[in-house]
């Protein structure tokens, strides 16, 4: 019994390892001098703040700007995609209407295949909308697709919530719109957290779908700009761009720490049923 339980902890601080040393290491590059990743020690000789000087001064590269565009496109998206996931997860968990049990059996079955499968089919739809290079395309796909990825944990959590609290609102005259805003919005502040933070962190991280729709410079998202930093040929800035991943990191951190509690409320309340 001790030796499994002294493996299972050596297992779990290994993978703990492989976890942080990789985002410890390019914390401590970002403040190394020169452009260079590889060092002869762990901890840097010297310390700068020098290269995060560079990236936000813009003398180069827009990197203000980029993270301006990824704000906003993942804000945009966030208030979207949190409205539509609401919406339509009140609507799968409280009503029943023809198509209901197909629809949520369809939404699985799409949750199985990852999301980069559709590229070249929304490639061809934004391009014949004419919104390629264009946030608000990027606001459509990820507003659009949060629905299938949130919906059975927020319908889940719609599930715990006794019916009688609306039946009790509609006895008193309420409309669904005014059950559905005095009487369930209060009780979905740990799902709403949940969901809303998914979705920013998602859309705020993203790689591939900007990539595919972004094409001007100015349009650049932060994962996008900074892809194109060491994708040049000859580029050796690898330690500013260090600098401008952990400055990327940095938001997502801050409201992981504010909304842990939330967060696993949120998550746990909404897989008790489905």
């Amino acid at each position: 019994m001790k030796l499994r339980l002294t493996l299972t902890y050596l297992i779990l601080i290994l993978l703990a390892l492989c976890s942080v040393l990789p985002a410890l290491w390019i914390v401590l590059s970002s403040f190394k001098e020169g452009n260079s990743l590889y060092s002869e020690t762990f901890l840097p000789r010297q310390f700068t703040l020098e290269h995060y000087r560079y990236m936000l001064s813009g003398d180069k590269y827009p990197y203000v700007s980029w993270f301006g565009n990824t704000l906003k496109v993942a804000a945009s998206s966030t208030l979207l995609g949190t409205f539509l996931t609401l919406l339509g997860s009140y609507a799968m968990s409280r009503f029943q209407f023809k198509g209901r049990k197909t629809g949520l059996t369809l939404l699985l079955v799409v949750n199985m295949f990852p999301s980069f499968m559709s590229m070249v089919a929304i490639y061809i739809l934004l391009a014949q909308l004419n919104l390629m290079n264009s946030h608000w395309a990027l606001v459509l796909v990820y507003s659009s697709g949060s629905f299938a990825g949130n919906v059975f944990v927020a319908k889940g959590f719609y599930d715990t919530i006794p019916k009688s609290l609306e039946e009790a609102a509609r006895i008193d005259g309420a409309s669904h719109w005014t059950v559905f805003g005095r009487i369930m919005l209060p009780l979905l502040r740990p799902m709403l957290t949940y969901v809303s933070l998914m979705i920013f962190t998602g859309a705020w991280i993203d790689f591939i779908f900007a990539k595919l729709i972004l094409r001007s410079s100015e349009k650049y998202t932060l994962a996008v700009g900074l892809y194109d930093m060491v994708s040049r040929q000859n580029s050796t800035e690898f330690t500013s761009f260090a600098a401008g991943a952990v400055m990327v990191a940095v938001p997502i951190l801050i409201l992981f720490i504010w909304l842990q509690r939330f967060l696993v409320a949120g998550l746990t309340q909404g897989a008790n049923k489905g």
